[in-house]
């Protein structure tokens, strides 16, 4: 990845029905999504000049701004048609996509039912998540110390922004001690998913997976479980603890950014990426390139 600034980029990005130059896309310090996290975002890829699922991320969208208390301005169509629009003018074939909207600067304090909600969104050419060199081989994880919240105490069904602050905590420690990444369990003590991507786990030729009852409940993730009914595999999506990541052979993360990665280490438990979890690397790669019509 580039190590150019992220706001030093080069482009535009759609602020608020406009295409601005990227630079010229700021917000006031005083901003209450910056203050009191009131702000959701949506983290998708384009592929070949096309954006992935781009209609079900914006669903999703708009939905987590519901979920805070606030309706985006704009619909699912003029949504749908800025990230577009953007991606052709950004000059890109493959790129990740950012859609964020918050509440504005008119007033500042928790309650904030007058101000403004905004909407951005920008487009970048950003790699894997990982370092490529390392994915087939299987990333390491840590264990976190931070555990997602009971859905009674946070809006787990949101991609909200304050959700991922235990996040970055995670991983930032995960990385300190040379970790790519951390593994969070729930409040119960129950395997949950990494920092940023849902988690999967092999045994016998059946795939588990946690059940997301308490954290996103990924479109990768969704799309993942397709693929892998399509291969026949068995998928079990239940609760899954912390011990029986020993009886385990296969481990993958999955998400926008982080694609399908496998993983080679949790904490004390050791995995090898297999034919599973190959044939699925494989099977999402082919899935998100454009489908055209057999004539072209």
């Amino acid at each position: 990845m580039s190590s150019v600034p992220f706001d030093q980029l080069d482009g535009q990005i759609w602020y608020n029905g406009a295409f601005v130059p990227w630079a010229e896309a700021k917000v006031h310090v005083l901003t209450h999504g910056l203050h009191y996290a009131s702000a959701v975002f949506e983290g998708e890829r384009a592929y070949g000049g096309e954006i992935f699922k781009l209609r079900e991320h914006t669903d999703r969208l708009i939905e987590s701004g519901r979920i805070l208390g606030f309706e985006i301005p704009y619909d699912a169509d003029t949504i749908d048609a800025a990230c577009s629009e953007l991606l052709r003018r950004q000059g890109f074939s493959d790129a990740y996509v950012r859609p964020i909207a918050w509440r504005g600067s008119e007033s500042m304090g928790v309650s904030a039912q007058k101000n403004t909600i905004n909407l951005a969104i920008a487009i970048w050419q950003w790699p894997s998540y990982f370092d490529p060199e390392q994915r087939m081989k299987g990333i390491r994880l840590d264990l976190a110390e931070y555990r997602r919240p009971d859905p009674r105490t946070a809006p787990s069904r949101a991609k909200a922004a304050g959700l991922y602050m235990i996040c970055t905590i995670s991983k930032h420690a995960a990385e300190a001690k040379g970790y790519a990444d951390a593994l969070m369990l729930d409040w119960r003590g129950r395997v949950a998913e990494a920092t940023g991507a849902n988690v999967f786990f092999v045994k016998d030729g059946v795939l588990h997976t946690p059940d997301p009852d308490c954290f996103l409940d990924g479109i990768t993730r969704r799309t993942v479980i397709d693929l892998a009914k399509r291969r026949g595999y068995e998928v079990q999506v239940r609760a899954i603890m912390p011990e029986e990541l020993e009886g385990f052979t296969e481990c993958f993360l999955c998400g926008t950014a982080a694609e399908v990665t496998p993983v080679a280490e949790i904490g004390p438990y050791r995995f090898v990426p297999g034919d599973i979890t190959r044939r699925l690397v494989e099977d999402y790669a082919a899935e998100v390139q454009p489908k055209r019509l057999a004539a072209e």
